[in-house]
């Protein structure tokens, strides 16, 4: 549709149609309202207009009802009617049904491909936030990470990371004499929270096969974007685990696409559902990292849409970068809502014909005020606008219809058996193992030693000579130079001398910066 997508338009009372440019669709975007006033639905024919143009999407379907863009709408659905009067009232005139291409996702592997990261790859950042740790215990998981990655440990699932903590708190006195002081009580308390974590499920998101974002980046063989729904009405009983998983996922996009600038389209659209869930108790340094990443994720080709109830919920410095707006109505009860309708208003361009604030009050279900990036990036004034009718079904599909779906999707069989291979849980048992049975083996030397010795001692008072007392195999400090702390104590000295080359560099947000 020549380089841009319909979002809704016209009628008696409203102003001209609103259309998106492609071009600037990676300026991000915003999808705001209170419950009920239509953002689903918004979030749904966004994805299907970008799906029609080619562009691949990544979307959270928070109530179960994305999963109906799978699905052709049906002149038998109750609000047929409804959608062909609003499509002909718009001017949308070639509404018609149409299913598109979606693949599913699932954290628990319930409703979707299993969908996993590793630890080492999530990073102590954004597992911290995932944790709730104090900064003080954040800082022991950095020194855990630095030693993994000095050491060669791979942290790919939970079990790795209690292992690497148990060694870093038996061998702390020397780990702390390079990194800063580790505290036992630090050690247990994130062990602690990585337990909560365990039973809460958060088990199946680190493990292999890890993601690959190409099968994010995907086209279906009619050149249409595939759209890949995240299934997140049981994940939204763990809001954090919820939001720290899409900003890492958000965090991955941005370290390993290349730059493009500014493309004719974008290379993906990634839809934040309950975006507050993002930014609530969030730490500033976190606030600012995501800052960052909006940014400059943008020459990435890739464009961000937050969805959530107020704009207020989204910081001034992320929500001054979202060019794209469709804001539904916002209900002010109290003082608080009131100036915060007010200031949503401000944010847009007057339009002489009527009040801002006035329109977002009183827009209805399916309608909105929006404004949308023009000609050279410029915002453009503010509309009262009826949203376009969805092409696809309104709505879940039946459980059948999605078992059949993954089962014959292109990913199919890829994720579902869980790998596990050496990794630092493996190595440190490994480890330990040997170190056993060589301080087994050195109390037999030192045994032998101390009978030989004893046998010497007796033959002398017979013979009456002198005889050279015989050396020993071994000595107590060379069992304790076999121990876990002395290796890791050659390990700093090493370093200390430069001669520790290995480094594993990080990204913005913590997580392992690939090569392209």
């Amino acid at each position: 549709m020549d380089g841009r997508i319909f979002i809704g338009g016209g009628g008696e009372g409203y102003g001209e149609k609103q259309w998106l440019i492609l071009k600037y669709a990676n300026r991000h975007g915003l999808i705001a309202g209170a419950t009920g006033t239509g953002k689903t639905v918004t979030l749904q024919i966004m994805a299907e207009s970008f799906s029609a143009q080619g562009v691949p999407v990544i979307l959270s379907d928070v109530k179960g009802d994305l999963s109906g863009l799978a699905e052709a709408g049906s002149e038998t659905f109750k609000l047929h009617e409804a959608f062909t009067k609003r499509a002909a009232q718009i001017g949308f005139d070639d509404y018609a049904y149409t299913a598109f291409p979606v693949l599913f996702w699932d954290l628990f592997g319930e409703q979707g491909h299993p969908i996993r990261t590793t630890v080492s790859e999530m990073g102590p950042l954004l597992l911290s936030r995932l944790l709730e740790l104090s900064e003080a215990q954040e800082g022991v998981l950095n020194i855990a990470f630095r030693v993994a990655d000095e050491e060669g440990l791979p942290l790919l699932d939970l079990k790795d990371l209690q292992a690497l903590l148990v060694w870093t708190g038996e061998n702390r006195e020397a780990l702390s004499l390079r990194y800063g002081n580790i505290s036992v009580t630090s050690v247990g308390a994130i062990q602690r929270a990585l337990l909560v974590l365990e039973n809460q499920g958060g088990t199946k998101l680190f493990g292999e096969p890890a993601l690959e974002l190409s099968d994010l980046m995907r086209t279906d063989t009619d050149g249409r974007g595939m759209i890949s729904i995240l299934a997140a009405d049981r994940l939204m009983g763990s809001p954090r685990l919820y939001a720290t998983f899409l900003l890492w996922l958000l965090s991955e996009l941005f370290e390993t696409l290349p730059e493009v600038g500014d493309p004719d389209k974008p290379k993906l659209v990634f839809f934040f559902d309950e975006a507050h869930l993002l930014f609530d108790d969030a730490p500033k340094a976190l606030v600012d990292k995501v800052e960052q990443v909006a940014r400059l994720i943008r020459s990435k080709g890739v464009g961000v849409y937050f969805c959530t109830q107020n704009p207020a919920d989204v910081p001034e410095d992320i929500l001054g970068q979202l060019g794209n707006r469709v804001q539904h109505a916002l209900r002010a009860f109290t003082a608080k809502d009131r100036k915060e309708l007010r200031q949503a208003a401000e944010t847009y361009r007057d339009n002489p014909r009527f009040s801002t604030e006035d329109a977002i009050r009183e827009v209805g279900t399916g309608e909105a005020v929006t404004s949308f990036l023009e000609a050279k990036g410029a915002p453009g004034i503010v509309e009262r606008t009826l949203i376009r009718p969805p092409s696809s079904r309104l709505g879940p599909v039946e459980p059948e219809t999605r078992r059949e779906l993954i089962a014959t999707s292109a990913v199919a069989g890829k994720y579902d058996t869980v790998v596990d291979r050496a990794s630092a849980y493996e190595m440190l048992r490994d480890r330990a193992t040997k170190a056993a049975k060589e301080a087994e083996a050195a109390e037999a030397r030192e045994a032998r030693a101390d009978a030989e010795e004893r046998e010497f001692q007796a033959g002398r008072r017979y013979t009456g000579g002198r005889v050279q007392t015989p050396t020993r195999s071994t000595t107590r400090r060379r069992k304790e130079e076999d121990s876990f702390g002395s290796a890791i104590s050659e390990a700093v000295i090493k370093e200390l001398k430069g001669t520790t080359g290995r480094r594993i560099v990080r990204g913005i947000l913590g997580g392992l910066f690939k090569a392209r």
